[in-house]
């Protein structure tokens, strides 16, 4: 393994390297992309001045990372040519969650909406399945606890609601909705399904 690996590809673009990669100019972006350009102005920029890139002072001792030997079961968005550098291990994905997951980075780019609802979606199903899994172990989920609807009965919980200018405060209606509703209907869906069977 080296510290001067270059990748390479057909258009030559560098990927993880110092090397300024080829972009169109300012007039073909600015004809296809309206708004394009709208931050030209470095004084238009919440950044400015702050923001200045010099790489003679980054402080690396490389052109191109080390790179970490890849297990080959590394998610990788489409983006990217290959994975990055360096990367974690340490929440390996499984089962339908880690499925859902591999899906929305295999097809979808990170600037669809699909991606990122996928991803979401690996996160829901990664949940509820820990919480079946819970109820499996000596200590399952305190599901009561988990909602934070104890904490909510201490400090004021009337007072704290009124008269504060909190934004909160129109959510909470549809709270008991969005804890307790994916349980309603999981129990609903048991309970037809074990009719079912009887019958």
């Amino acid at each position: 393994m080296t510290t001067d690996f270059a990748p390479s590809s057909e258009d030559h673009i560098p990927a993880y390297t110092p090397d300024d990669i080829p972009r169109p100019s300012s007039d073909d972006l600015r004809s296809r992309i309206p708004g394009w350009g709208a931050d030209l102005d470095p004084a238009d920029r919440p950044s400015y001045p702050k923001l200045d890139f010099r790489p003679d002072l980054t402080g690396a001792h490389w052109r191109f990372p080390e790179r970490q030997p890849d297990p080959g079961q590394r998610e990788r968005s489409i983006e990217h040519r290959f994975l990055t550098p360096v990367f974690g291990t340490a929440q390996p994905l499984r089962g339908l969650s880690g499925s859902i997951r591999r899906l929305a980075y295999a097809r979808y780019s990170e600037g669809r909406m699909a991606h990122w609802l996928l991803l979401i979606a690996g996160d829901r199903v990664d949940t509820f399945g820990s919480t079946l899994r819970s109820f499996a172990s000596s200590r399952p989920d305190n599901l009561i606890a988990e909602t934070g609807i104890m904490a909510e009965l201490k400090g004021h919980p009337i007072a704290s609601r009124f008269g504060q200018n909190r934004t909160d405060w129109k959510h909470h209606p549809m709270d008991p909705v969005i804890v307790l509703g994916p349980w309603v209907l999981a129990g609903w869906a048991a309970v037809s399904l074990a009719r079912r069977v009887l019958r």
